[in-house]
């Protein structure tokens, strides 16, 4: 057998907000390093069509709506013990800061920050992540380095999930948890073709950045595959940058 550090053979490994974009792409990624994936997610048909590409044998889908009181519940009680955990759930409901609500603020804070924190204190508290287990957060560089028009309550709830990640290393250490953050800059997911921007708006954007392109799903998922494996087990409390350049400037 092969050397290789960064497989994830012979682990578990939960990923939320699996049925599209980046949660997709990182299951279908963990599959392939040979994890047994669990994946999570509000839509069935589209969750169904993930688990279709995982390969592999052993894997796992689990119904869930962090919009939903139950949400979180949902998957905890239907957890095995794992190893490591991805939250790739969020949404974003741009807006300008003037119109914010109670609405507004609770909706976006309850998926993208509220869920995946009482998620991983349930999943720790209820010793369902094995030693030396993997906690990564997929945030944004919004809200941690730079923001958007509109981005008030996105930004907040990403800023607040880095401050969490931060906490959280220090609290689990002593348990050999380990919880870093990915903070990917704008990445070509189906969002992008829904007719609502431009062809020629997202050409003009693109030369912002320094590499000349927006990344890929899968370029997201190999960073957690990292962070979830051994390679990176002397590894906690980070924020690892996956923007194309964009902050340089």
């Amino acid at each position: 057998m092969n050397y290789n550090p960064f497989s994830l053979a012979g682990k578990t490994i939960l990923v939320t907000g699996a049925s599209s974009g980046i949660g997709k792409a990182i299951a279908i990624e963990c599959s392939k390093m040979g994890a047994k994936t669990i994946i999570s997610g509000r839509k069935k048909e589209r969750l169904d069509d993930t688990f279709s590409l995982l390969q592999g044998e052993g894997h796992k889908l689990i119904l869930a709506d962090f919009q939903e009181e139950e949400g979180v519940n949902s998957i905890v009680n239907n957890l095995e013990t794992i190893d490591g955990v991805v939250h790739c759930a969020g949404i974003a409901k741009p807006l300008p800061f003037q119109f914010i609500n109670d609405s507004v603020l609770s909706e976006v804070l309850k998926v993208n920050f509220m869920a995946p924190a009482l998620l991983s204190q349930q999943i720790v508290k209820g010793k369902k992540l094995n030693r030396n287990g993997s906690i990564v957060f997929i945030s944004s560089i919004s809200g941690i380095l730079c923001s958007f028009v509109g981005g008030a309550v996105y930004s907040a709830s990403k800023g607040a999930i880095n401050g969490l990640v931060k906490g959280m290393a220090l609290d689990l250490a002593p348990k050999g948890i380990r919880v870093n953050s990915i903070l990917p800059g704008m990445i070509d997911t189906n969002f992008l073709k829904d007719g609502i921007i431009t062809q020629e708006q997202l050409d003009q954007d693109k030369k912002r950045y320094p590499l000349g392109r927006y990344g890929r799903p899968e370029e997201v998922a190999y960073a957690v595959t990292y962070l979830l494996s051994d390679a990176s087990i002397w590894m906690t409390g980070s924020n690892i940058v996956i923007d194309g350049g964009y902050t340089l400037i």
